[in-house]
């Protein structure tokens, strides 16, 4: 499913005192099966953004083309919108509220008119996808450690079927275990799935693992765009904007100051370390 996104501008409070604008003519295009990471600091319009891909939002001006359909055009499509683009909020376990995670995976499909019998089979594999044992779905979700939580949201927002996939912020607040377990099975759901997904994510270290391509959003804008390579290389720029490279890129660039012959673009450990057992290995 390819996201076209034109000339959006997006105005909070307009014609009063404490009017904003939160997005300011952007413009991004998005093929089906990307992964998507979208990074900017607090209040640079990265939610804003995302809302307006399930129409959560309505455009000031400009459009949004989601498999040649222009989602704002038709109020009476909104439901089915919104079966397409999934969005999980930063801290979905707060929208918890079954009494078992059975029931509360099985809520979005139920909701949508599915039959029972398949609304349990999209129950059984969305909790399958995301690591969650049959032997606790009669649990209830408020037992779970914080990391399982988020998985059981994701799952609810999986069993809608979904073509892509919006996570804001998905491993917040979490230990580096559950941290790694999240972004370890969102991996696993876009390569098994060929789900689009548009992550959003203050850690670039998390967007470097695993993001085809990167947007950067400054005061509504877009600011930079590219692959991971291209823009962790620009770390004045990102600077400018009050963020960073990862730290793989700053150890990069002091190498490269100190006289080590290391290239461009380095900004996950697994390359910097490929690189300097290349430059042992000539010495």
């Amino acid at each position: 499913m390819s996201i076209k996104i034109e000339n959006l501008t997006h105005i909070y409070s307009k014609g009063s005192p404490f009017e904003k604008k939160a997005l300011d003519n952007v413009n991004i295009t998005i093929e089906k099966g990307e992964f998507i990471g979208l990074i900017g600091h607090t209040g640079s319009g990265k939610s804003t953004l995302i809302q307006h891909l399930n129409v959560l939002l309505r455009p000031e001006t400009g459009s949004i083309i989601i498999d040649g359909e222009n989602i704002g055009a038709d109020k009476s499509r909104l439901k089915a919108i919104r079966s397409k683009v999934g969005l999980v909020f930063q801290y979905p376990e707060h929208q918890l509220f079954e009494m078992t995670i059975f029931k509360d995976v099985a809520f979005g499909p139920s909701n949508m008119g599915i039959s029972a019998e398949e609304t349990k089979k999209r129950v059984e594999d969305a909790l399958e996808i995301v690591g969650i044992s049959p032997d606790i779905y009669e649990k209830s979700p408020f037992e779970l450690s914080g990391g399982q939580k988020r998985r059981v949201a994701i799952a609810g927002v999986l069993a809608m079927k979904p073509e892509v996939l919006v996570l804001d912020e998905p491993t917040a607040g979490l230990d580096p275990r559950g941290r790694d377990e999240i972004l370890g099975r969102i991996k696993d759901m876009h390569e098994k799935l060929n789900l689009t997904v548009i992550l959003v994510s203050h850690s670039m270290e998390d967007i470097a693992r695993l993001v085809d391509r990167i947007f950067v959003i400054n005061h509504g804008k877009i600011a930079l765009s590219g692959k991971p390579a291209e823009i962790f290389a620009q770390i004045e720029a990102l600077e400018e904007i009050g963020l960073a490279s990862t730290q793989t890129a700053y150890v990069a660039k002091s190498l490269q100051e100190a006289g080590f012959m290391l290239p461009d673009g380095i900004y996950t450990p697994e390359h910097i370390v490929e690189e300097i057992l290349k430059e042992v290995n000539k010495c």
